[in-house]
């Protein structure tokens, strides 16, 4: 068998392994499923409700968003947010994107190219949920992983006066994206991602081959910029997570405070990690996507980060 060959049939599991992951992981749930219309399209979702949920409590919500390819299901089995959710008592959504993507700004996606206004769509599920159970319209948080990271970060620009904070696991922000950022309110952001990304750089620039995937910050340049629209203080905080896990990763944690109205930054860079969830499944073989640290559990860091942040 020739290297070509043997290249191709690791490639052609690879993509297996990847639907696989997203699309049969957790079918068994027992999170109920919905839809809402937008601008024509029917948008569908997964919720996970905590068992604790009383009608007459006001409680927080987590928006979760799968990468590309991805769906909201998968996403739910990838971070283990529904275990969260029940140890904390918020509502978790994970929303599905059409063509399985995103229109993260970047221009670079399905969604992107077809002019669909995700921010759009996010903006009325938060609408929808908040009439169906009593959210707290000041408690109300994105987080996503790669594709869904780059629409947290569109949507922490966009949609300041709805969500108080997001999560950005495995991508940084577009510079497209960062050209267009003005926040109406200050936004409080976790960024999250591994030295040996293997997919979105590290040190920014183009993604993809010859840039098919847009062009990107780095993980230091999207903190910077969050750290300017904020108006934290400059100089961070900074500490080494222990480590428990001997995995080939170490995590370094900085914290830039001081910013307008209680906002608050924090950068985790794992050392070693690949394009994954830290502390969640590993949806496809370490030579394909890099290591996963369990060094943290990022859903419970996110939870722990968006707890202590309000919109004012």
């Amino acid at each position: 068998m020739s290297k070509i060959t043997r290249t191709l049939g690791r490639v052609t599991i690879a993509i297996f392994l990847f639907l696989l992951a997203f699309l049969l992981v957790r079918r068994s749930s027992g999170n109920s499923q919905g839809s809402i219309t937008v601008d024509g399209h029917r948008r569908t979702y997964e919720l996970h409700v905590p068992a604790g949920y009383k009608a007459a409590q006001t409680v927080s919500l987590v928006v979760v968003l799968h990468g590309r390819l991805g769906t909201g299901h998968g996403t739910a089995g990838l971070t283990h947010f529904d275990s969260v959710s029940e140890a904390h008592g918020f509502l978790v959504v994970y929303p599905d994107g059409l063509g399985r993507s995103w229109a993260d700004g970047r221009g670079a996606t399905s969604s992107d190219k077809d002019g669909i206004v995700d921010v759009k769509f996010l903006s009325e599920l938060i609408h929808k949920l908040s009439h169906d159970y009593r959210i707290d319209a000041s408690r109300v948080f994105v987080s996503g992983i790669s594709n869904g990271g780059f629409m947290s970060q569109r949507v922490a620009c966009e949609l300041s006066s709805q969500v108080a904070a997001v999560g950005v696991v495995a991508a940084t922000m577009g510079e497209i994206t960062a050209s267009h950022c003005h926040p109406e309110k200050p936004v409080s952001v976790m960024l999250i991602q591994g030295t040996q990304d293997p997919l979105v750089p590290f040190q920014g620039g183009p993604m993809g081959k010859n840039g098919s995937h847009g062009t990107i910050l780095s993980l230091q340049k999207a903190a910077e910029k969050w750290v300017d629209l904020d108006a934290c203080d400059a100089k961070p905080e900074v500490s080494t997570l222990a480590d428990k896990a001997s995995d080939g990763t170490t995590i370094r944690r900085e914290v830039f405070a001081g910013c307008k109205e209680g906002a608050e930054i924090i950068v985790y860079t794992v050392e070693g990690g690949g394009h994954t969830w830290p502390g969640g499944k590993a949806y496809l073989p370490e030579i394909i996507i890099g290591k996963t640290s369990r060094n943290m559990n990022a859903s419970e860091a996110l939870w722990e980060f968006f707890s202590k942040h309000a919109l004012r």
